[in-house]
């Protein structure tokens, strides 16, 4: 096994939380560079590291031959470019979402690393709970029957601080659309398949963060209609007072088809809770050993938090990827999907009216 360089673009606390724990699990690799346009950001990651390389420029960055491939974590509007000009130098990527600030730019990513053979790797984290996963299984399967409808909510309690780049529209494009609800959009598609149409509104209830300007949205809520006939339910808030966040928020997903109904939960990442038709109700349904960790993770699931190290399941897929040459679980085209999903949902609070997701033109 030969050596992978990673090199990290953004090392904020998403690279120190998830990327950097997944990479370390990972046999074989190395992280030989880091960018960071915030010196003190950069440093503290070069000290955690060890890095031999770093800049605050990008492109200094992904030209470099010693880099084999790329994980970008920067503000949302600067994916794109950094995407490309990795691609364009002939690096394996995985972008943080929202992968693009519209879905002509994410095609583009996606179009781009597909032309040029590198694998792509959109990072919808929350693919890899186990009870996530064992959910999809179980609907592949078809112990769900047809799917009738779909719904999540994300509530959490971030109150009025200040998010940085995130409160500001030019850069993140959205607010609670792209940072939480694009992750159930991404459940919604992996679940029951592609949306037909929707309708959506979305509310900015802070106006001044921390003293700051705020201009993105703080709740988001969509009724959609998929391709293969189920409705769709979506709510997201950073503002539900007194219910916390992370995992001791509300997560929830569930599903009802024609045979069950099967609810997901990211605090309970080893059950599910399942129901027949014309049953007594739900129950709970434990997840199978086999789906505690990803396919080649080497990871412990009784090692630290459960309900935290599931995201270093995402690096591994991505290393594992690239050794077997093979699409990642989750590519760019994915993350476009999802795009184009909140393309939709900002056009449709915007007319007040339904949107379709491919229009006949």
């Amino acid at each position: 096994m030969s050596a992978l360089n990673v090199a990290i673009i953004g090392c904020g606390g998403i690279t120190l939380q998830n990327h950097l724990p997944g990479l370390a699990l990972c046999p074989e690799v190395r992280v030989v560079a880091l960018c960071d346009a915030h010196a003190p950001t950069l440093e503290k990651a070069r000290q955690q590291t060890g890095a031999a390389v770093v800049s605050e420029r990008y492109e200094d960055i992904v030209r470099r031959d010693d880099v084999h491939a790329v994980i970008i974590a920067t503000p949302n509007i600067t994916h794109p470019p950094i995407a490309l000009e990795a691609i364009a130098h002939g690096k394996h990527v995985l972008c943080e979402k929202p992968l693009a600030l519209n879905r002509a730019d994410a095609e583009r990513m996606a179009t781009a690393a597909e032309a040029a053979g590198v694998r792509h790797m959109t990072a919808f984290t929350y693919r890899f709970v186990p009870a996530m996963r064992y959910l999809h299984h179980l609907v592949t399967r078809g112990d769900l029957g047809q799917p009738y409808h779909y719904r999540s909510c994300r509530l959490q309690d971030w109150g009025t601080r200040f998010l940085g780049w995130r409160q500001q529209r030019a850069l993140a494009g959205t607010g609670e659309l792209g940072d939480m609800l694009s992750h159930r959009i991404d459940f919604a598609h992996h679940l029951v398949g592609p949306m037909r149409r929707l309708v959506a509104n979305v509310k900015t209830l802070t106006p001044m963060r921390d003293g700051r300007p705020n201009d993105t949205d703080d709740w988001v809520g969509i009724l959609a209609e998929f391709e293969a006939g189920a409705t769709g339910m979506l709510e997201s808030s950073k503002l539900a007072s007194g219910r916390n966040e992370s995992w001791r928020s509300l997560d929830y997903v569930e599903i009802n088809g024609s045979e069950a109904t099967f609810e997901f939960t990211t605090g309970r990442w080893n059950t599910l809770q399942s129901g027949r038709k014309g049953g007594p109700g739900l129950a709970e349904l434990p997840v199978p050993r086999e789906f505690w960790t990803w396919p080649g993770s080497r990871r412990d699931p009784a090692v630290g938090d459960p309900l935290v190290s599931f995201r270093y399941d995402q690096a591994i897929e991505f290393v594992n990827a690239i050794r077997e040459q093979r699409d990642c679980a989750v590519t760019f085209r994915e993350g476009a999907q999802s795009q184009a999903v909140m393309d939709a949902a900002v056009e449709s609070a915007a007319r007040g009216q339904w949107v379709d997701l491919n229009p006949k033109r």
